[in-house]
């Protein structure tokens, strides 16, 4: 029998790089949302993969971005302390990118820690020239020493089979930290409440949906199982958005519940009653107790 292997392992990058999408075809299940719209993720999702004698547990962090409010400050500090306490890092950058300013000082903090890190470049299927990788690997490799760089596509899922076996490399000998069958560590309430949020980003346009924030208020399996009722609320920043949210006649919180409906019923494998609710708390970003009855509950917000 072959000696266990366990890790810890923080995927970082800027935001809208794919680290979500990365995250999802790894445990080839959907739990961190997706979004063309950066900043998608605000929660360190925690997705655990088992495979033979290895298990490799996730930590899928908010992009790099300059705070602005409240949320934004805590956002960041979960990347800090996600970083600070794993066994080794996944590095997500875009294909043909420059390397930026918050890119540079996250290479800074792999420093101050000795950090193992892999480099994924993703999107490597919407290079036209395929010869500029080589030049992108040598730019990040003067930077710092990765124990492996790795192409990769998100969207195809070319690289990440050789993206996994990097990281089973790197892995330290140690029994796994969850069992065998765990997909990921997030209440299934939080995990619903980002589905609804992924069909606003994806929905509704420019700042609107980055203003609002989903609390599943109630969550039950009938006694005759199969069905799941539902209850949840989402919140928004202003009047005028909970107009467009609902939209004319209901329509646009039709389709957001609908959408939302189908992904959880595909994950919970039952059918789902989902009753859907829009409410106005102005600021919220900037208002604490809020932010810690969201779900934001930390010591984050001290500093």
């Amino acid at each position: 029998m072959n000696q266990r292997k366990s890790a810890f392992i923080a995927i970082v990058g800027r935001p809208n790089v794919g680290k979500s999408s990365i995250l999802n075809r790894l445990l080839k299940e959907k739990i961190a949302i997706v979004s063309s719209k950066p900043q998608t993720t605000r929660t360190r999702i925690m997705g655990v993969l088992t495979e033979e004698d290895t298990q490799l547990v996730f930590i899928d962090t908010p992009g790099l971005h300059k705070p602005r409010n409240d949320l934004d400050r805590y956002m960041l500090r979960s990347i800090n302390e996600s970083v600070a306490g794993v066994d080794m890092c996944v590095l997500v950058a875009e294909a043909d990118r420059k390397i930026t300013t918050e890119e540079q000082q996250l290479i800074q903090k792999f420093e101050s820690l000795k950090l193992p890190a892999v480099l994924a470049i993703n999107k490597i299927d919407t290079l036209q020239d395929k010869t500029v990788l080589a030049s992108q690997i040598a730019m990040w490799s003067e930077l710092y020493p990765f124990d492996s760089v790795v192409p990769v596509s998100a969207q195809t899922g070319d690289g990440i089979e050789a993206l996994k076996k990097e990281m089973g490399k790197l892995a330290p000998e140690g029994d796994f930290l969850f069992s065998e069958d765990t997909l990921t560590d997030q209440p299934e309430r939080v995990i619903a409440a980002e589905m609804i949020r992924e069909k606003l980003l994806r929905l509704l346009e420019r700042e609107v949906p980055h203003g609002t924030a989903v609390v599943v208020e109630k969550m039950r399996e009938r006694p005759e199982g199969g069905l799941i009722d539902m209850d949840a609320t989402i919140f928004c920043e202003r009047d005028s958005h909970k107009g467009i949210i609902i939209g004319k006649g209901g329509a646009m919180l039709k389709r957001i519940g609908s959408y939302a409906r189908q992904d959880m019923e595909k994950f919970f494998d039952c059918k789902v009653n989902l009753q859907l609710w829009v409410k106005v708390k102005e600021d919220w970003r900037n208002r604490e107790s809020l932010l810690r009855s969201m779900g934001y509950d930390s010591s984050e917000f001290d500093s």
